[in-house]
């Protein structure tokens, strides 16, 4: 599903040169469930955002479903990311101006009829344990209320692959709980690939497996 070769990615601060990426390689399957561990500054949200097209390389390459989309043009990028990608932000990106359910329905309209969409949001918020709330502005909502519906926001498209940055960090333990059960099955009965930024290791153990990340290389990989 993602194939990254020789991956680099630079930044310039003043005359220095910041290597946020150095030479990354990986391959995940289809339907795999994959945490990325590694500390603060390691490059884990910038390798995110570079599988998602939302950043640009500095070199090496980024195959998505046979697709290299670092040949990608910004509209075809738009596209993939439309299509394709569920993004899961640390900080929730929510439409203040649209309730719940509509944020949710705005991206499940980009693959579905508008009648679908809205069954679909509904059912996804339900899923998400915030069916109650579905009729609420994000300005209504909690930290953890904002999350679940950037959540389902997310899933409710049903995208090939699901990026997600932190996506349990602002939940209780039992609603955190709740949703990675959830991912998790929907990884498995739809085959979607799952990519998972965290500093939580208890969530590993629910990885096919884990990569280490630190100073912008891959270190290590194991089993979850």
């Amino acid at each position: 599903m993602v194939v990254i070769d020789s991956l680099v990615k630079d930044y310039q601060s003043g005359v220095i040169t910041v290597h946020a990426l150095n030479d990354v390689n990986l391959e995940i399957k289809k339907g795999e469930f994959v945490v990325i561990l590694g500390p603060s500054g390691s490059g884990k949200t910038t390798l995110l955002n570079l599988i998602g097209g939302i950043d640009m390389h500095t070199s090496g390459s980024i195959k998505v479903n046979t697709h290299e989309i670092t040949k990608f043009t910004e509209k075809k990028l738009t596209e993939f990311r439309k299509k394709d990608v569920g993004f899961i932000f640390q900080f929730y990106n929510l439409i203040p101006t649209l309730t719940a359910v509509e944020n949710v329905e705005l991206a499940a309209q980009l693959n579905f009829s508008r009648r679908i969409a809205y069954e679909k949001s509904m059912k996804m918020l339900e899923t998400v344990r915030i069916i109650d709330k579905a009729n609420n502005f994000p300005s209504q909502l909690s930290g953890g209320e904002q999350q679940r519906v950037a959540i389902a926001r997310a899933l409710v498209k049903e995208p090939k692959i699901v990026l997600a940055d932190e996506p349990t960090g602002n939940l209780d333990t039992e609603t955190g709980e709740h949703i990675l059960k959830e991912m998790l099955r929907i990884c498995k009965e739809k085959e979607t690939t799952f990519l998972i930024v965290t500093h939580n290791v208890a969530i590993s153990k629910l990885a096919d497996y884990i990569v280490y990340l630190k100073d912008g290389q891959i270190f290590g990989t194991s089993k979850g």
